[in-house]
């Protein structure tokens, strides 16, 4: 019989055989490759994040809006998609959108508003960020009158504001490009002529100022 006399027991035994030390050594090995693989699923997300970013740009908001046609008009969206891909989200409110380039100069978005019960206008950046956002709750007499231009610009623009422009809401961009998504409530059949005539005059085009004391 062997004497386990100095092993302080089945511990000390075990560890004179190893044992001890190989279920530390297992146990490191467990974390470490919980670590690794931690690492390389990390590692292929993130592969995958970069390689799907082109084929997500192809379709963001700004660049389908983009595809209704030129810049600086409204287009008014279906119920089902169009070229672009594009489709208005509620049947009961109308859609118009329309891309803008503010480098030359600003951008004024405007129409009159003939007894359409709400109206909302938002301003994004070529990013999809949010620039600015009204309806006619919000806006002077109910009617849409935005101007979007550079903080050049509007500081030009403020000092020279024609008559009649005392109302018209300026919205700085620090960016050149982006687009405006315009919506119409439509409650009931009866107030459909109205908002679609509200979207026929609806614009969004440069707007051309004379400086005073220019002829």
């Amino acid at each position: 019989m062997p004497d386990f006399s100095g092993f302080r027991g089945l511990r000390g035994f075990l560890g004179f055989l190893g044992i001890g030390s190989l279920r530390r050594d297992f146990l490191w090995l467990k974390i470490l490759f919980a670590i690794v693989t931690g690492l390389v699923g990390a590692a292929l997300l993130h592969l995958i994040i970069i390689f799907s970013l082109p084929q997500f740009s192809q379709h963001d908001a700004y660049t389908r809006i983009i595809a209704e046609g030129e810049s600086h008009r409204f287009y008014r969206l279906g119920e089902k998609p169009d070229r672009a891909g594009l489709a208005k989200e509620d049947p009961m409110m109308e859609t118009a959108v329309c891309s803008f380039d503010i480098s030359d100069a600003p951008v004024r978005l405007a129409a009159p508003n003939g007894g359409v019960p709400f109206w909302s206008l938002g301003v994004f950046d070529a990013s999809s960020d949010e620039v600015f956002s009204i309806n006619d709750r919000t806006s002077a007499d109910h009617v849409l009158d935005v101007v979007i231009g550079t903080p050049a610009q509007l500081a030009v623009l403020r000092k020279s504001l024609p008559r009649g422009f005392s109302q018209t809401v300026l919205v700085e961009s620090q960016q050149t490009e982006g687009y405006a998504v315009l919506r119409g409530l439509v409650t009931h059949q009866s107030v459909a002529p109205a908002v679609s005539q509200f979207f026929d005059q609806a614009t969004c085009a440069p707007f051309q100022w004379r400086t005073r004391g220019q002829p």
